[in-house]
């Protein structure tokens, strides 16, 4: 079973930057779409943003003209560069990639990485 593994998190003041990265513990063929969640204290998990195979991105309306994804073409994993951080924004920040191909079909999701906005 392949993992995933989000680095990049932290603490950041409002107004500050972040770039979130995707790693796996092995290859992933066949990949449909990738993108990035979140899940605030005592909320639910939310799409933050994605993007298809196609490259193909749409982005959750809080976060658009500040948020942009982005793949690793060498490694075919997801980037999300955070800019103009608010401090609503934070929250723990999950990968996840969705493959396909015949009868297979995997939705990996890492662990997350914790991004805290605050003064």
């Amino acid at each position: 079973q392949v993992h995933l593994v989000e680095s990049g998190g932290g603490l950041v003041q409002p107004g500050g930057s972040l770039r979130l990265s995707c790693a796996a513990s092995g290859m992933i063929a066949s990949i449909n779409s990738m993108g990035w969640y979140r899940q605030a204290s005592g909320k639910e998990r939310e799409l933050v943003a994605s993007i298809t195979s196609s490259d193909s991105a749409k982005y959750a309306d809080s976060v658009k003209g500040r948020f942009t994804i982005s793949r690793d073409n060498a490694k075919n994993l997801p980037y999300l560069q955070m800019n103009s951080l608010k401090p609503e924004d934070t929250a723990v920040y999950l990968c996840n990639v969705v493959a396909s191909s015949g009868y297979s079909y995997l939705d990996l999701w890492g662990q997350g990485t914790q991004v805290t906005v605050s003064s």
